[in-house]
């Protein structure tokens, strides 16, 4: 419950300016995701990862329209969108990549958690609207990455500051 409360003051904290850099931040992550779903879903070998590697292909897809979503909200508030991507890990083995994916799902749905509440504090509505769309498709992103490595879906709600 104090943890709520934290967010809360945090969230209501935030400037403008502040947003934009988080959401610059945002940005570079969906460059990450469009890379890594693209790479990954090239790499996976073997009959098993067959069904995986076509939904990674959607996966890149709409990654790419958050990308440009987020872009265009940075826009929105004054600001230029980053041009570089987050470091993207590589493996030759399936499970890791999947891995890798899956723990880049967990931390954008921790960040957009954030952000929403964020751009509520500022009334920006219609940005969290916006987010609100974006996190629920990076969360069936999540539920079909831990199904196809046979996990429970990780619960996200708990994790140290995030911005």
């Amino acid at each position: 419950m104090s943890n709520a409360i934290v967010e809360t003051d945090e969230a209501q904290s935030v400037t403008r300016q502040d947003l934009i850099g988080y959401l610059n931040d945002d940005l570079a992550r969906e460059y990450q995701a469009v890379i890594s779903y693209v790479v990954y879903s090239q790499a996976l070998k073997g009959a098993q990862y067959m069904t995986i590697a076509a939904e990674l292909e959607k996966h890149a897809a709409e990654e790419l329209a958050h990308a440009l979503i987020i872009a265009g909200q940075i826009d929105y508030l004054g600001g230029m969108p980053v041009a570089a991507a987050k470091p993207v890990k590589t493996s030759a083995k399936a499970v890791d990549m999947l891995n890798f994916d899956l723990a880049n799902e967990n931390e954008t749905i921790r960040h957009y958690r954030q952000r929403v509440r964020q751009c509520e504090a500022l009334g920006e509505y219609a940005i969290a609207e916006h987010i609100r769309g974006i996190l629920m498709q990076e969360q069936d992103h999540q539920i079909a990455l831990a199904t196809a490595l046979g996990v429970e879906i990780p619960d996200v709600n708990c994790s140290d500051e995030v911005t």
